[in-house]
C-alpha cells in the first residue's frame, strides 16, 4: 500500500531517518532500547536515593519511586510520539505496555518460581490497577459509541487521568505508613540500586538523574523515529507497531528489575513493580500524552483502522481479568502458583499473532 509520510517534529529531525535501510533503522531501535534501560536505570537510582534523604517511607521507594522510573520510557515514547502527531503510537505504546507487563513479564515470572501473593498489596494497588485499565476501556468505548470513528481520547481525560495519578500517589503514601512492614521491595531497591548513589552529594544526585532522564527522552525520541518510518514502509498501523516492538522495548526496564528480583530472593519486587507499571501506564503515560495532544482512538487508511478498539483493549480487558482471577486464588494459598504463568504467556503470545497477521495479511 501508499505510506502517506508522518511528520515527526520534535528533537531530532525525521529526515534524519526517512532513507535510511531498514537494517540500520532496526539498529536505532535497539540502541535507543539501550539507552532507554540504563537511562531509566539511573533516574530510579537517583530518585531513590533522594527520597531516602527526604525520609520518604522505605515502601514508596519500591513501590512509587521503582515503577515511576521504570515507566518513564513509556511515558517518553508515548508523549513524544503526541507532540510528533504519532497518536496511534502513544495509544498503543501504553496500553501494549500493560498487556507485556502482566502477560509476558508477570508470566515469565511465574513460570520460573512461585511468586509471594502479598494480601496487603494485592486488595489494595491490585484493585487500583484492574479500575484504571476499566475506566481506560470504559472511556475509550463510550468515545467511539457517541463520537463514531473521529472520537478521540481528548486533554480533558487526560487532566481527570493525571489527577487520579497524584490521588494514587497520595494514597500509595497512607497505604505505606500503614503497613511499615511491608519492606521487601524497598530492600530490594536499596541492594539493586541505591548503595553508590548514596553516597554521593545532592548536586550529584540531581546531574545523575536529569542525565537519566536525558537518556530516557533522547531514547525515546529516537524509537519513536524509526518505529514510526519502518510502520510506514511496512503498511503496518502504527499502533501495532507501537503494541509490539515498541512496547516490549520500553517493557525491559520492568523485566530487568523483576529477573533481577528473583535471581537475588526477593520475587515480591516483581509483583509490586509490575502492578505499579501497569497503573502508571494507564494513569502517567496515556494521562500525560493526551495532555499533549488528543489521541484519536483510530487509524484511518491502515489496513486495520480499529486494530486499538478491535484488539489492544479487548486483550487489555482479558489480560486483567484473568489476572485478577490469579489474584483471588493467590492471595488464599500464599502464592501464585507457576501454572499461572503459562495462560499469561501464551495469551501475550497469541495477542502478537493475531494482530501482527490481521495487520501484514
Amino acid at each position: 500500500m501508499t505510506c502517506v509520510p508522518v511528520t515527526v517534529a520534535s528533537l531530532l529531525p525525521h529526515a534524519w531517518f526517512l532513507n535510511q535501510p531498514q537494517w540500520l533503522l532496526l539498529l536505532f531501535i535497539v540502541v535507543a532500547l539501550v539507552v532507554l534501560v540504563y537511562g531509566a536505570d539511573w533516574l530510579v537510582e537517583a530518585a531513590a536515593a533522594t527520597a531516602y534523604q527526604l525520609g520518604l517511607p522505605r515502601i514508596i521507594v519500591g513501590a512509587t519511586i521503582v515503577s515511576l522510573g521504570t515507566t518513564s520510557p513509556e511515558m517518553a515514547v508515548s508523549v513524544l510520539a503526541a507532540w510528533s502527531g504519532n497518536a496511534g503510537l502513544a495509544l498503543g505504546n501504553g496500553v501494549g505496555s500493560i498487556i507485556a507487563d502482566t502477560g509476558l513479564i508477570f508470566g515469565i515470572g511465574c513460570l520460573m518460581t512461585a511468586l509471594p501473593a502479598d494480601r496487603f498489596l494485592l486488595s489494595r494497588q491490585g484493585w487500583v490497577q484492574f479500575g484504571s485499565g476499566a475506566l481506560l476501556a470504559v472511556a475509550c468505548y463510550a468515545l467511539w459509541y457517541a463520537q463514531g470513528d473521529s472520537a478521540t481520547f481528548g486533554r480533558p481525560l487526560g487532566v481527570l487521568f493525571v489527577v487520579l495519578l497524584v490521588a494514587y500517589l497520595g494514597r500509595s503514601v497512607v497505604w505505606a505508613r500503614q503497613q511499615a512492614e511491608l519492606h521487601a521491595i524497598t530492600q530490594v531497591t536499596d541492594e539493586h540500586h541505591g548503595h553508590e548513589v548514596h553516597r554521593h552529594s545532592a548536586w550529584w544526585l540531581l546531574f545523575f538523574g536529569l542525565l537519566g532522564l536525558a537518556m530516557v527522552v533522547l531514547g525515546g525520541e529516537v524509537m519513536v523515529q524509526s518505529a514510526s518510518e519502518l510502520a510506514m514502509r511496512w503498511g503496518v498501523p502504527e499502533v501495532v507497531i507501537a503494541g509490539t516492538l515498541v512496547a516490549m522495548g520500553t517493557s525491559t526496564p520492568e523485566l530487568v528489575v523483576g529477573l533481577m528480583s528473583i535471581r537475588k530472593g526477593h520475587p515480591e519486587l516483581l509483583v509490586g513493580n509490575v502492578i505499579g507499571a501497569d497503573v502508571l501506564n494507564v494513569l502517567f503515560v496515556i494521562g500525560f500524552a493526551a495532555l499533549a495532544a488528543p489521541l484519536p482512538l483510530t487509524e484511518p487508511g491502515a489496513s486495520w483502522p480499529n486494530v486499538f478498539l478491535e484488539l489492544h483493549l479487548p486483550t487489555l480487558i482479558a489480560m486483567l481479568v484473568l489476572f485478577r482471577v490469579f489474584i483471588a486464588m493467590a492471595v488464599r494459598r500464599g502464592r501464585f502458583s507457576r501454572w499461572m504463568g503459562a495462560p499469561l504467556v501464551l495469551m501475550y503470545f497469541a495477542y502478537l499473532v493475531i494482530q501482527w497477521g490481521g495487520s501484514v495479511g
